[in-house]
């Protein structure tokens, strides 16, 4: 019999394996080898497996379907880059060690692509000439390079992996802020047919650049990311949040000199004091990028976030113990009380609520307790420095923020003209002038949403694929093949199946019934339907839903109406909604 949506396990490749490998850390890791989806080449370098490859087809499905229908364009650019491109948007250099980078035999410097914003602007700067031609958004699903210095976790953090990019082109901010805005929707959408627990959170632009950005975060225990989030809706990576500290304050009636020898850290002043970090200041000394002294302030409960600091002090970086001697400050005991006269003082905006500090003498071995804020010292600037935990408060309605562990699936940046600007790429306006192109950046990783859904979608027993993005959506199971009445009935159900539209396969391998159902939970088949000689004496077939786990027994043609009919039904994304959790109310 032959079906175009039949396929059949003895003639696929598909690996499984028994044990986890020895060098796999996270779910997504473990069961995409086991499950025979894919295979390590080198350190951060995989293959994808037919299972593997038929997954990431359908991720890729989704992403193209979304961006085509927001009018984005598709096209495929070259992963061998010339590094003039480079050198022009000055990231040559800035980029650092991740860029993959080669010279050919002409002595001529390229890069294997870990993005595409030069390639596309050097693209555009030389096609589009008027205001009349924008906006315009291209796309593309390619592979990417990142020169890890240490790939883990599988398809998370590898060296080379699938992404889809996508660059806009306009001729005013409200142009670029409804592509932007439109992108963000469809981001929305990806996630959601992928049936992905995600939030969008605001974020930091990093190597990309630009200033307003927001990251699409699946929520998992094995993500990388830091998120906080709120019951109000707002979320942001804890790297890149507004932080609003609730310091608390250690109340004493005039400022005192308190001896505490031994006490360097924080941890251990207020162990000493008995008091809780939060009522506790720490120091930090740095130089910003002229060679000036700062003095940076933090609620002692939380941690420098160091590109706030950079970006608020013109650079920092901190002092080594030499450099603190020469200061004549006192590394553990440093508070501003007394500081050098030349030191810039920057403080947490959080403190300027906290009228009493507990903080260091500027003398080793003491700490001063009640230094009071405007009467004792003085703050130069108030500024947000800190990483934002979970606890406190929300900047949108105050409540307190709760954590989570994130997988950055996506992200979108608006550019500005930071890559037209540096490379000359420019359009006549409708006033006849020239002007830089306002761009926006768009990137889906598709290979990671692969392995962000296994996350999210595993059990002990395997993977348990979103039915929009399974390898196949049914598996039917002959408990006794060859047999004169179980292996036919199994490929009529097959058969039958396959012409409602569905992906069917077959487990027509000469193996124990234990083996077939240990692989069909191990891949992850949305539907399980064990075809036996017990049930075909009655007419009916067990079913299985891999996601809840329900079982029930059904008559052969029940479950083809059945199906039939919700699909009939089914009135979101056709037959990506799951159609099988009927078969089990």
């Amino acid at each position: 019999m032959t079906n175009a949506n039949i396929m059949r396990m003895s003639e696929l490749c598909v690996p499984t394996l028994k044990e986890d490998p020895t060098d796999a850390e996270i779910a997504s890791h473990k069961l995409l080898l086991r499950a025979g989806m894919i295979r390590k080449t080198a350190s951060g370098v995989y293959t994808f497996l037919p299972l593997g490859k038929r997954v990431l087809a359908k991720v890729e499905r989704i992403v193209r379907e979304e961006m085509d229908a927001i009018g984005s364009q598709e096209i495929m650019m070259p992963a061998l880059q010339p590094g003039e491109l480079w050198h022009e948007s000055g990231r040559w250099n800035d980029y650092g060690p991740e860029l993959m980078r080669l010279v050919d035999r002409h002595d001529r410097e390229f890069c294997l692509g870990p993005t595409h914003e030069e390639l596309i602007t050097a693209l555009v700067r030389n096609e589009l000439r008027s205001y009349k031609e924008l906006p315009l958004t291209l796309y593309q699903i390619q592979v990417k390079f990142r020169d890890e210095i240490r790939p883990r976790f599988g398809l998370l953090r590898s060296r080379e992996f699938i992404m889809k990019d996508a660059y806009s082109f306009h001729a005013s901010q409200e142009s670029l802020q409804k592509t932007y805005d439109d992108m963000s929707a469809a981001y929305g959408r990806i996630c959601e047919r992928m049936d992905m627990d995600y939030r969008p959170v605001e974020a930091d632009s990093g190597q990309i650049g630009g200033s307003v950005t927001c990251e699409f975060m699946a929520l998992a225990e094995a993500g990388e990311a830091e998120l906080v989030h709120c019951a109000c809706g707002w979320a942001a990576n804890a790297e890149a949040g507004d932080c609003l500290a609730r310091p608390t304050v250690y109340d004493v009636p005039a400022m005192e000199k308190v001896a505490t020898p031994g006490v360097h850290t924080i941890a251990e002043l207020a162990a000493f004091l008995d008091i809780p970090e939060s009522s506790t200041v720490k120091a930090l000394s740095g130089k910003n990028d002229a060679g000036d002294l700062v003095v940076l302030f933090i609620p002692g409960d939380h941690e420098l976030n160091e590109l706030k600091a950079e970006r608020v002090a013109g650079g920092f970086t901190l002092l080594t113990d030499e450099d603190m001697e020469a200061f004549g400050l006192h590394k553990g005991s440093m508070g501003p009380v007394g500081l050098p006269e030349a030191a810039r003082v920057i403080a947490a905006r959080s403190l300027q609520a906290v009228p009493k500090w507990v903080v260091g003498a500027n003398e080793d071995g003491y700490h001063y307790v009640g230094a009071q804020l405007g009467v004792d010292f003085k703050v130069d600037e108030w500024a947000d420095l800190c990483i934002v935990q979970p606890g406190d408060s929300c900047p949108k309605c105050g409540l307190p923020l709760e954590g989570a562990r994130g997988i950055e699936v996506s992200q979108v940046f608006q550019l500005g003209d930071k890559y037209s600007k540096a490379m000359g790429a420019t359009f006549m306006a409708e006033d006849g002038s020239e002007q830089p192109f306002l761009m926006g950046c768009y990137g889906v990783g598709v290979s990671r949403t692969m392995a962000a859904i296994v996350e999210q979608h595993n059990d002990e027993n395997g993977i348990a694929w979103p039915f929009s993005v399974a390898p196949a959506h049914v598996c039917v199971l002959p408990l006794t093949v060859g047999d004169d009445e179980v292996q036919p009935a199994a490929e009529k159900l097959a058969g039958d199946l396959a012409k409602l539209g569905l992906e069917v396969v077959i487990d027509d391998r000469k193996e124990r019934a234990g083996v077939k159902f240990a692989d069909a939970d191990l891949v992850g088949w949305p539907l399980q339907v064990v075809v036996g000689k017990r049930g075909l004496a009655e007419g009916k077939v067990e079913i299985k839903h891999r996601k809840t786990g329900a079982r029930r027994d059904i008559s052969l043609m029940a479950l083809t109406d059945a199906v039939a009919f919700a699909q009939r039904n089914t009135k979101v994304w056709g037959s990506e909604v799951d159609l099988f959790g009927g078969l089990f109310a």
